[in-house]
């Protein structure tokens, strides 16, 4: 693990699809395999459907836990409206994965403030690479929309700097007191978000 370049992911999405628990995974998946790791998260109301955010960091050391602006690698947006607020934080050749179904947070239901028109354009229009997918409906057809963290950490499965499988051992760790279906479940959700991004 001698001078490994520090990996920065961006977590970032609504309260109640799983954002701090997709962050958790891939920190602890990063530590079982001898990364230094540093994670902080942000939950505005986020059991009221508020914004969430969290930043993992791991590589040989690692001596903060915040991503400045202009220093993610990777933004990973569960909701499209949150990847526009946050891409800035991208660096110039990061990435923005990002779940295309939109969930109106209660600053817009209440009229607070507008939803933007256009989100992945928008994004797309300031020259950041974008990959896109609709995570929610995929999720629905599964049966459970909180599948919406399994398929998205699928999605970044491929873009980290250790394999996919020792990604989805974590992730399915957290159901094995839950049941073998729970298990099945969770890993077509991931398997489906892997493809889709791949694709």
């Amino acid at each position: 693990m001698n001078n490994l370049p520090i990996t920065n992911i961006l977590v970032a999405g609504i309260g109640g699809q799983g954002v701090m628990t997709a962050a958790e995974v891939l920190a602890e998946t990063a530590m079982v395999l001898g990364f230094d790791v540093k994670k902080t998260e942000v939950a505005g109301m986020a059991q009221r459907g508020g914004v969430v955010t969290s930043h993992v960091r791991f590589g040989s050391k690692v001596l903060s836990p915040g991503i400045a602006a202009g220093d993610a690698d990777i933004l990973l947006a569960f909701e499209p409206a949150e990847a526009l607020r946050w891409h800035g934080h991208l660096k110039t050749n990061g990435i923005a994965m990002v779940n295309t179904y939109r969930q109106m947070p209660p600053v817009v239901n209440c009229g607070l403030f507008a939803y933007p028109d256009d989100p992945i354009a928008s994004i797309r229009s300031q020259g950041t690479q974008v990959s896109a997918y609709d995570a929610g409906s995929t999720a629905i057809e599964l049966g459970d929309r909180r599948l919406i963290n399994s398929i998205m950490l699928g999605a970044i499965a491929d873009q980290l700097p250790f394999s996919a499988e020792a990604l989805l051992e974590q992730l399915l760790k957290r159901f094995q007191r839950k049941g073998a279906a729970l298990v099945a479940l969770n890993q077509r959700a991931f398997e489906a978000g892997r493809a889709a991004f791949a694709a």
